[in-house]
């Protein structure tokens, strides 16, 4: 009996140090996070539902990368806090970064993610304006601070000079004036304001505006659109390969994250909601719908900088002296954003969208 009580100890302790060591050797095997940091323009929102969703959805996990989401704000300039190296990515407009450059800076684009501009002009369906050049001598609401180049050029294209054939009022960040009537026209992001207009009610009928109430002026068929949401880093942190393997894996993620929001909406919303944005849930659905717009379809792919995009936008910044020299193709790179999309087409996901069509969102009185 003893021996046979040995024995069974002795199996015991041998098993307990195989099992110990079977998942000492599983942990050990288990890859270690690297951690990176992707600077956003501005405050959490569906502007950004790629990057949420794919932090969500684990995407980040699977690249073997613990990805920080920094929320930007109107204080925050992202090409500051990469060139900082206080984050590793970000996400801005290419004039932005293409002023960053002039100064001497070594950001470079590494993904051109939104293909299509959301900036337009706004004018009431009453007032009967519904071209650039039907502005001439009217009262034009622009943002400041290098979101007027777009209307600009437009206006010069068709043969107006800026500061002498219209004028232009400084706009706040809201549709203040426009409601008031106090602009004939006014900025506006398809994403953004122009929501805010549709959630509000019209005081002379007590119902909410509709499309059917306004004229919407696109600068994307004005013919001057500029690129907008670009991920970028610097060449400098870019120079070493294991770096560059990071990109890589960080595109892929993000990529996947916004087919995943292209293809599964009300999915991709929740994970923005559950970050918590200040705006409400229906003014977030109707953002994600018109992000969408402007991201798909895309030709050559998700993040896959246009050559003639690029030099239009680069046009439009040294005209109006974003810029002080002509802009190289030094400021992008798009061997980084191909590697992705050969990964992503390797998973059998789809990075052009080419039948994606927006959906009907409903808008309700200050988005709720």
């Amino acid at each position: 009996m003893r021996k046979r009580w040995l024995a069974s100890v002795l199996l015991v302790a041998v098993l307990s140090v195989v099992v110990v060591v079977g998942a000492s050797t599983k942990a050990s095997a288990a890859p270690k996070l690297t951690n990176v940091t992707l600077q956003l323009k501005w405050v959490t929102q569906a502007q950004f539902a790629g990057y949420y969703a794919a932090k969500a959805m684990g995407y980040y996990d699977k690249q073997n990368l613990d990805v920080t989401l920094k929320v930007g704000g109107p204080d925050i300039t992202p090409e500051q806090v990469v060139a900082s190296g206080q984050a590793q990515f970000g996400v801005d407009w290419l004039p932005s970064l293409l002023a960053t450059r002039d100064k001497g800076s070594d950001l470079v684009n590494i993904a051109q993610v939104f293909n299509k501009s959301g900036m337009t002009e706004l004018t009431w369906r009453s007032r009967g304006i519904t071209s650039i050049k039907q502005l001439k001598g009217k009262k034009v609401g622009d943002w400041c601070c290098g979101n007027e180049n777009e209307l600009y050029a437009a206006l010069v294209k068709n043969g107006m000079d800026p500061h002498k054939d219209v004028t232009i009022v400084n706009q706040p960040f809201d549709m203040t004036l426009f409601l008031s009537h106090k602009v004939d026209a006014a900025a506006a992001m398809t994403y953004n304001e122009l929501a805010q207009v549709l959630e509000t009610k019209n005081p002379k009928t007590g119902k909410l505006y509709q499309l059917s109430d306004l004229n919407i002026i696109r600068m994307q068929n004005a013919g001057t659109a500029m690129l907008e949401d670009g991920i970028f880093s610097t060449d400098s942190w870019l120079k070493d390969t294991a770096h560059q393997d990071i990109a890589k894996r960080f595109l892929t993620a993000s990529f996947q994250g916004w087919i995943f929001c292209r293809d599964h909406q009300a999915a991709c919303l929740k994970a923005v909601l559950d970050a918590g944005p200040k705006l409400p849930a229906g003014h977030q659905k109707w953002q994600l719908n018109e992000i969408d717009a402007i991201t798909w379809p895309n030709a050559g792919g998700i993040g896959l900088m246009q050559p003639a995009a690029f030099a239009q936008t680069a046009a439009i910044a040294k005209q109006f002296k974003v810029i002080s020299k002509p802009a190289t193709k030094a400021a992008y790179r798009t061997d980084l954003a191909r590697a992705a999309l050969v990964k992503i087409k390797a998973m059998g996901l789809d990075p052009y969208g080419k039948k994606w069509k927006k959906i009907t969102v409903k808008l309700t009185a200050g988005g709720k």
